[in-house]
């Protein structure tokens, strides 16, 4: 079974909208992404958690808006944070090779089983 992926960080169109870009035709795993604010360009829904085999947040705060709204979920699913703030653009060079560095150490120390 691959495992399906969520990345979410604010709005959703910068950094996990990158990192759904990057990693959409990878063979591991099945990527969706969302943002935890109501003017996301995709919002983060109940079914997005219940999608996620791992849930990969930008940073810490992301993680507390899902423990605050959907705490049914929160300790049901892995959720690895990357701490990446909120200073790049999409398909930013530097962002991209933050987020492989980190997603792919996170996957490969079994962070996200």
């Amino acid at each position: 079974m691959i495992p399906h992926i969520l990345f979410v960080c604010t709005v959703n169109r910068m950094r996990s909208a990158t990192a759904h870009k990057i990693y959409e035709n990878d063979e591991c795993f099945e990527v969706d992404s969302a943002g935890t604010d109501r003017t996301a360009n995709v919002v983060l829904e109940e079914w997005h958690l219940e999608w996620a085999d791992a849930i990969v947040v930008m940073e810490k705060q992301h993680q507390n808006k899902i423990r605050d709204r959907f705490p049914e979920w929160y300790d049901k699913k892995p959720i690895a944070c990357l701490y990446i703030e909120d200073i790049y653009g999409y398909m930013q060079p530097e962002l991209i090779a933050v987020l492989k560095e980190k997603f792919e150490d996170v996957w490969r120390r079994g962070l996200l089983v």
